[in-house]
């Protein structure tokens, strides 16, 4: 490897790095670059979804377990990892809406939240920043928090004239939005397990799927092949274990016919200030030979 170069994604909360792009950050740790994963809220507000962790200490320390399950999954990756320090806004349902809590994430003015990403940015220099489409991946309020506060930090992180205080200036050279739940993937994992007589456990979503609705596949431009780190990415979703249950769905398809089938993570570029030919199959395209020249 020529130079050394570094990766940052930005994600709502704690489990997020693990379920969302995982594999590719241990590919790029393995290949001798730097990888940052910044949380922007510590998922006060998340619920128990592993029932063997429903337990009454496990309940009143909440924020406590996030932070060490997020520690342990950012050993397993061999990721630095920073959060960025506001508080999860939780997840909205009824009908109708209720209210966001005062002073979660997602209402946090940006005049806020962007300056400390901005210091991040300005003090890792990443080449490569990594977040969540303009419909946060699904319509969570902090995960289209957390894109609009990427985005913004992008595109304010080299200018002089924005956040002085937050440090020199440093211009990341692309943007990308990670991309993890196509219909397209979906289909072709589950004709993968009914050709080899396995239960799917695709069956609902795809009969549920709306015909009219858009497939985030189509967007896709760069296409990270990872399989071989398929294992260091579940073992770091385990390591969020009130989040993630051993028997969900997330384990059901065998990591043999995920390596076989759909080996890859893939994501859409959104800015770039070097030039790379699409389709791409490395994140740094086009980074290594700026940096080299």
């Amino acid at each position: 490897m020529a130079e050394k170069l570094r990766l940052m994604t930005v994600h709502a909360h704690p489990d997020d790095e693990s379920s969302k792009g995982a594999a590719t950050m241990v590919k790029y740790v393995a290949d001798g670059h730097e990888v940052m994963v910044v949380t922007c809220t510590g998922g006060e507000r998340g619920d128990i979804l592993n029932p063997a962790m429903e337990r009454p200490e496990v309940l009143d320390n909440m924020v406590e377990y996030r932070r060490k399950e997020m520690a342990r999954a950012a050993d397993i990756l061999g990721v630095r990892h920073r959060w960025l320090g506001f508080v999860d806004s939780g997840l909205p349902e009824g009908d109708p809406m209720p209210p966001l809590p005062d002073g979660c994430f997602a209402l946090v003015p940006l005049e806020e939240s962007v300056p400390p990403l901005v210091k991040l940015i300005r003090e890792f220099k990443p080449h490569v920043v990594i977040t969540y489409d303009e419909n946060g991946g699904y319509p969570h309020p902090d995960h289209i928090r957390c894109h609009e506060v990427s985005v913004a930090a992008f595109d304010a992180a080299g200018d002089p004239d924005l956040h002085p205080e937050a440090g020199d200036p440093w211009t990341p050279l692309k943007l990308y939005y990670s991309h993890g739940f196509s219909r397209k993937r979906m289909q072709a994992m589950h004709d993968a397990l009914i050709e080899r007589g396995m239960e799917s456990p695709y069956v609902e979503w795809l009969a549920r799927w709306d015909s009219e609705r858009g497939d985030v596949a189509d967007r896709v431009t760069t296409r990270v092949e990872c399989g071989e780190y398929f294992e260091k990415r579940d073992a770091a979703l385990l390591a969020h274990a009130t989040q993630i249950d051993p028997n969900s769905r997330w384990f059901f398809v065998p990591l043999e016919v995920q390596r076989e089938v759909w080996p890859y993570e893939e994501y859409e570029l959104v800015r770039s200030l070097v030039d790379t030919t699409l389709p791409e199959d490395d994140l740094f395209s086009g980074i290594t030979e700026k940096v080299s020249a």
